[in-house]
C-alpha cells in the first residue's frame, strides 16, 4: 500500500485529493500548516523520518498574490525554502515528490497559450518566489513532477465562491475582461495528479481545463449554468493590476505527448462541479 503525503491538504486541491484518493488502496497522510510547517525543516524532516511516505504531494503555499507583494520574505519562504525542505527530506527516503505550481510563472505578454517548453518571465513576486520553488526542486531531485495550473476553484474561498455569495444580495461587481486564463477544476486536476502517484513519469506538466476564457466570461458562465443570471448585476471593466496576468492560458502539450488524458474542457468540468455542490458553496 502507498502512502501519500499530502501537504496543504486543507485548500482547494488538498479536499479534492482527499475525496478522490479516500478508500483507495493508499494510506494517505493529510497535513496542513497547524501540523506540520513546511518552512521547519526539522518539522519537515521528522514526519517524513517517522511515516516514510512514497510520495509527497505539496500543495502547501502562500497564493495570496497581493500578500505575497506586500511580505516578500514569506512568499519565498513558502514558495521556495518550505519546497527545498520537502525536497530534501523527500531525498533522504527515495521519495517522488508532486510539486504544484502556478501559471504566473509567464510574463503575460502572449496571446498564444504557453506550452511546457516556452520560457518563464514572472513577474509577480508570487510568480518569482514559485518559479524559484521549481527551480530547487529540479537542483534537488531526480524523482519529481512539477504540475503548473490555473484559476483553481473547489470547495472553499476562490472565485466562483465570491460570485455566488454575491447573488441576490443586491449588489453589483465589476469582473475584469482583459484577464484571460484556463478555469481548473480541483477535481479534474486531482485526477491527472493521481496518474502521477500510480505512474513511474516525470518532468514539468501543464494541466488544466481545456480551452479559455476571461474573466468577465468565467463569471457570466457560472450564473448561466445556475439559472442566476438576473441576480448578480456584472460590470466588464479594463483592468490594469501589476499583480495579475493579464494572459496566462496555459497548454497542455505534454500531458498530450506523453498520451496522458487531459482534464474535460472548462465549461464541461465548471458544469458537473456547480450540479454536484448546487451552485453553492
Amino acid at each position: 500500500m502507498k502512502k501519500i503525503w499530502i501537504t496543504g491538504a486543507e485548500g482547494h486541491i488538498g479536499t479534492a485529493l482527499l475525496e478522490l484518493l479516500e478508500g483507495v488502496e493508499y494510506q494517505l497522510f493529510p497535513t496542513d500548516i497547524h501540523e506540520v510547517d513546511i518552512t521547519r525543516i526539522e518539522d519537515v524532516t521528522q514526519f517524513v523520518h517517522v511515516n516514510r511516505p512514497d510520495v509527497i504531494i505539496n500543495c502547501a503555499g502562500l497564493t495570496d498574490v497581493q500578500k505575497c507583494e506586500d511580505d516578500m520574505d514569506e512568499a519565498y519562504r513558502v514558495n521556495a525554502i518550505g519546497v527545498r525542505n520537502v525536497a530534501l527530506a523527500a531525498n533522504e527516503i527515495n521519495a517522488k515528490v508532486i510539486q504544484i505550481s502556478t501559471d504566473d510563472v509567464f510574463d503575460k505578454e502572449s496571446h498564444i497559450p504557453y506550452n511546457e517548453f516556452d520560457e518563464v518571465h514572472p513577474k509577480t513576486i508570487y510568480g518569482k518566489s514559485k518559479r524559484a520553488g521549481e527551480e530547487i526542486l529540479t537542483q534537488l531531485l531526480n524523482r519529481f513532477v512539477i504540475i503548473r495550473s490555473s484559476w483553481i476553484y473547489g470547495i472553499g474561498r476562490d472565485f466562483v465562491d465570491e460570485l455566488l455569495g454575491n447573488v441576490g444580495q443586491g449588489k453589483t461587481m465589476e469582473v475584469p475582461n482583459n484577464q484571460y486564463a484556463s478555469p481548473t477544476s480541483a477535481k479534474e486536476l486531482a485526477k491527472v495528479i493521481r496518474h502521477f502517484i500510480d505512474n513511474e513519469e516525470y518532468g514539468l506538466y501543464h494541466v488544466v481545463c481545456p480551452g479559455s476564457c476571461s474573466r468577465y466570461e468565467f463569471a457570466r458562465t457560472i450564473l448561466s449554468l445556475t439559472g442566476k443570471t438576473g441576480e448578480l448585476e456584472l460590470y466588464p471593466v479594463v483592468k490594469e493590476d501589476a499583480a495579475r496576468p493579464t494572459y496566462s492560458v496555459l497548454d497542455n502539450m505534454m500531458l498530450r505527448l506523453t498520451g496522458i488524458v487531459e482534464p474535460q474542457d472548462w465549461k464541461t468540468a465548471l458544469k458537473e462541479y456547480l450540479d454536484e455542490t448546487g451552485g453553492m458553496e
